[in-house]
């Protein structure tokens, strides 16, 4: 793997953690619990996701995957039709957690960064535009990428998706994250671009926050039990 592919994840993972540092500071000089999320979340996934670009730049140049990359047009269908994918596979996921696990719907992780959203805006930047950035370029063109250079499409999604699952902290709800990491390593390799999982992610990313920022806890459990019923019904 070259070496400014290692300074990119170390660049993500600084970023994850910075928080511990910064934080307690904003805390200090008077902001709200909210507010201070909001500010050192765009501030610190501003730098990263700059610097990351920043290391990128000589792949600009190069291919990304084996195959030769799709056309601009088939880009923009397929990053369409991905967010589709992408919501599809998450409403089977959470089926399957609930019908088959019994976790519960609903995940108190999103809620909770949605109550940030709501209190402070600004935090609606970081999972619209930072959070796909930052997540395709590591997941997709790095870990994925290499991995699917070396070996094949399966171990690649397999592990790539996990890791991906794993760094949002939110292990009940695992397999949504797995399968939303298995349509975005798809939509790369059908378009050799990672662009095309970039805008899917923004894309899902914002219709989520959207909806849910004129719902409450309440009527999006609701919802989601509603849809699990519709898709329960049709698979089974």
């Amino acid at each position: 793997m070259p070496k400014r592919y290692w300074w990119i994840i170390i660049t993500y993972v600084i970023a994850q953690l910075s928080s511990f540092i910064g934080l307690p500071i904003l805390f200090l000089l008077g902001f709200g619990r909210s507010d201070a999320i909001a500010i050192w979340s765009i501030l610190s996934f501003t730098i990263a996701t700059i610097v990351i670009l920043r290391l990128l730049k000589p792949d600009m140049t190069e291919p990304e995957l084996r195959g030769e990359r799709s056309s601009k047009g088939k880009i923009v269908l397929w990053s369409i039709l991905g967010v589709f994918l992408a919501l599809f596979a998450q409403g089977i996921a959470a089926t399957i957690e609930t019908q088959v696990f019994g976790i519960p719907a609903g995940s108190e992780n999103t809620m909770d960064l949605m109550n940030v959203a709501r209190e402070s805006p600004l935090f609606i930047l970081l999972p619209v535009v930072f959070a796909p950035i930052t997540e395709e370029i590591i997941f997709r063109k790095v870990i994925f990428g290499q991995m699917y250079k070396r070996f094949n499409f399966l171990l690649a999604v397999l592990v790539s998706s996990l890791v991906f699952g794993a760094f949002h902290m939110d292990f009940k709800h695992m397999l949504v994250y797995f399968s939303m990491g298995v349509v975005f390593a798809f939509l790369y390799v059908r378009t050799k671009s990672i662009i095309t999982p970039i805008v899917a992610h923004m894309a899902m990313n914002s219709f989520v926050v959207i909806s849910q920022l004129f719902y409450s806890e309440e009527d999006i459990r609701r919802m989601q039990e509603q849809l699990q019923t519709i898709v329960t019904g049709g698979l089974f």
